[in-house]
């Protein structure tokens, strides 16, 4: 069954793909990944290149971290699984629950509600806030505000409070009372501002505007990523995440902090909260914490949450998953925590992510295909193409995907997102793999 001409026969026919159409996977079939080693995956005609976008943002610490599987393996022929849910646990997530609060301290965050992934710890998050209100006395407090361009996973909820119509429109009617700010995006917003400082503030004070406008007491939480990542890796000024903290406590808005990405090192800091100084009240995590080997998540939770849920009788959670605290999970993510720290992935993020866009400015100055680049933090860079620099207009989504072709063939995979060439490889890449992803970059826009 595995024999590779029936695999292609059956590729892209049986299977529905997500974020792309079932005729497309059908007229352009995907590319059939059969092994991974480091920062390499190889397809199944044997063509071996670099992972320029680490699985999906999440495997920070490559294919071949030996520490991960050894734990899985262990827990798996120890107790493969029990549930979590009323009466019972298991000891690998109450182990996770205390690293987990160490680990995010700096955060200010010291409870874990485990999920299954990114989208459930948004949900989880979105649900929570509503009871905190509730709890309070504050029934009121409904509506939930985020940024334009934010991207925060495919439930229902997560689609409300995504800002890009490519994950809302097919879907609508979506959850009510969900309000969009504009995003501090310098190369495109409505006030024509490009310098960050300034376009921070006019974002500030447009959710300022919008929070007198519905009423803060209609509010329950803001949820931004502390980067943008899916909308096109746009990093805010310093400024801006504590003026929205700021503005959060003096309305007495819960704020969370969607980590999916983020989290774990990925900004060269621990988190995005840490990386701008500040505290939320929830942060959504995944994807990273089992580096991709497990599907997991964790929702970490401050003093104002604590203080309402713990000691009071009152305060059910009528929510969670048939996977939340998996114990394989669980022990892929201490695994993880424990390797991420021991080789300070952050430092090498940092140095690599650096190393990645200063290559991707000196692209832009070779190819006026490149109308933008955006990163500087860590290993989460963006080029966005344009088919003219002056009216910056996007680039036809053939070309893009041309270009995607021939740095595949030039031995890098690169993700295309609408007009954006998202790049964000493990955090082990080496100086020489690096210089392999420009390489390939380059190869490929030269045949664009």
């Amino acid at each position: 069954m595995t024999e590779s001409n029936f695999l292609k026969e059956h590729n892209g026919r049986l299977m529905w793909h997500p974020m792309t159409s079932p005729q497309d996977s059908v007229a352009q079939p995907p590319k059939i990944i059969t092994g991974a080693e480091g920062v390499f995956i190889t397809d199944i005609d044997g063509h071996r290149v670099i992972d320029g976008v680490g699985g999906l943002w999440n495997v920070n610490l490559g294919y071949s971290c030996q520490p991960v599987k050894d734990a899985m393996a262990a827990q798996l022929d120890k107790l493969p699984y029990y549930s979590t849910f009323r009466g019972t646990s298991n000891d690998a997530a109450i182990e996770l629950s205390y690293e987990l609060s160490r680990f995010f301290e700096p955060d200010g965050l010291s409870r874990a509600f485990f999920t299954s992934g990114g989208s459930d710890s948004v949900e989880t998050a979105l649900r929570l806030a509503r009871q905190y209100h509730k709890l309070r006395g504050d029934s009121g407090r409904t509506k939930f505000l985020s940024l334009k361009k934010g991207y925060h996973g495919t439930h229902i909820g997560g689609a409300s409070v995504n800002g890009n119509a490519n994950f809302r429109t097919a879907y609508e009617p979506l959850l009510p009372g969900c309000f969009h700010i504009p995003a501090p995006y310098t190369y495109r917003n409505p006030f024509d501002e490009s310098d960050p400082e300034r376009l921070a503030q006019l974002c500030a004070a447009a959710l300022e505007d919008e929070i007198a406008f519905q009423g803060a007491n209609t509010i329950a939480a803001m949820i931004m990523e502390p980067i943008l990542g899916a909308g096109g890796v746009i990093p805010p000024h310093p400024s801006f995440a504590p003026m929205v903290q700021e503005i959060c406590n003096r309305n007495g808005i819960l704020l969370i902090t969607d980590e999916v990405i983020t989290a774990y090192g990925r900004t060269g800091a621990w988190s995005g909260a840490r990386l701008w100084g500040i505290q939320p009240d929830m942060m959504c995590t995944a994807k990273a914490i089992t580096n991709g080997y497990f599907p997991f998540g964790a929702v970490m939770l401050g003093a104002r949450m604590i203080e309402v849920f713990e000691d009071n009788p009152d305060a059910k959670i009528g929510h969670g998953y048939t996977y939340s605290g998996h114990p394989v999970g669980a022990a892929a993510a201490l695994a993880c925590l424990a390797e991420m720290q021991r080789l300070n992935v952050t430092a090498t993020a940092a140095a690599r992510g650096a190393q990645l866009y200063e290559g991707c400015l000196a692209l832009k100055e070779r190819f006026d295909v490149i109308g933008d680049v955006r990163g500087g933090y860590g290993l989460m860079i963006a080029l966005e193409l344009v088919s003219d620099r002056q009216t910056r207009a996007p680039l036809d989504g053939r070309r893009a995907l041309a270009l995607q072709e021939a740095c595949y063939e030039a031995g890098a995979l690169i993700r295309v997102s609408g007009p954006n060439v998202i790049l964000s490889p493990p955090l082990i890449m080496s100086d020489a793999d690096t210089r392999g992803l420009l390489d390939a970059l380059r190869v490929g826009l030269c045949a664009t």
